[in-house]
Parts: structure tokens; C-alpha cells; sequence
């Protein structure tokens, strides 16, 4: 359990430091329009930090952590850095207003396309573990 309360606060500090260099970068650039560095913050947040929490309470409540949660969190955590690393990434570029070309649009869109696949697919095992474990019967 210690190891999610400490993932949420890992995250909880991503998503803030995510929210201030949105902020401040594009404050610093002048720039005023929509960009992918917005979502960050939240992105974090969510799927990171009050995640991560929530697994926390199903944990004390359930004892649903198994042989396989380590790996289903490992890609769970790839996921979510790899689609948190494409969103700064093509955000940074929308705020210097650098034109891409096709190919690398669609390399930055595709990378965040693996990452929230990663995201979905470890989520599901995730959730039927949990099931798993609040179905069984009960030892006494």
C-alpha cells in the first residue's frame, strides 16, 4: 500500500509541475491559443495521482495486488508517460509555432495513440483483477 500512496504523490508533483510550465511557458512565449500542454496537468492528476489513490482503497479494502499486478502497473505506467511525454511534446511545438511535417504530426499523434492504448489495455487487466479478488469466495 505504501507503494501507491507514494505513486500518487509522484504524480500528484508531475501534474502540478506539468500546470506551471504550462503556465509559465506560454506566458513567457506571448502565446494565447489552445494547446496539448493544457491537458497535462490534468492528465497527471487524474490518471495518476487520484488513480493511484484509488487503487490505494480497493487495496485496503480488497487485497486484490497480486504476482501480476507489477507488470499490469508497469505498462499502466508506460501509458501514462508516454502519453504524458507526447503531450509536452507536440504542445511545446504548437507554443514555438514550429511547422511539422506530416510524417512527424502523425510519429507525435501515433506515440500518444500507443500510450493511451497501453493505458487501456493495463487498466482492463487491472479492473478484471480487482473483480477477481472482490468475487472469490471468502476463507474463514
Amino acid at each position: 500500500m505504501k507503494r501507491y500512496i507514494n505513486t500518487a504523490l509522484l504524480y500528484a508533483v508531475l501534474a502540478m509541475a506539468g500546470g506551471v510550465f504550462y503556465r509559465e511557458f506560454t506566458k513567457f512565449s506571448g502565446f494565447t491559443a489552445q494547446t496539448a500542454l493544457s491537458v497535462v496537468h490534468t492528465h497527471y492528476f487524474l490518471l495518476g495521482m487520484v488513480f493511484f489513490l484509488l487503487l490505494l482503497l480497493l487495496e485496503k479494502n480488497f487485497s486484490f495486488t497480486g504476482a501480476k499486478t507489477g507488470r499490469i502497473l508497469a505498462v499502466y505506467h508506460a501509458g501514462l508517460n508516454l502519453t504524458g511525454a507526447m503531450l509536452v511534446a507536440r504542445g511545446v511545438l504548437q507554443v514555438l509555432e514550429t511547422p511539422l511535417s506530416a510524417p512527424i504530426s502523425a510519429a507525435i499523434s501515433g506515440t500518444a495513440g500507443i500510450g493511451h492504448t497501453l493505458l487501456g489495455i493495463s487498466l482492463v487487466l487491472l479492473l478484471a483483477q480487482i473483480r477477481r479478488s472482490v468475487t472469490a469466495p471468502q476463507s474463514r
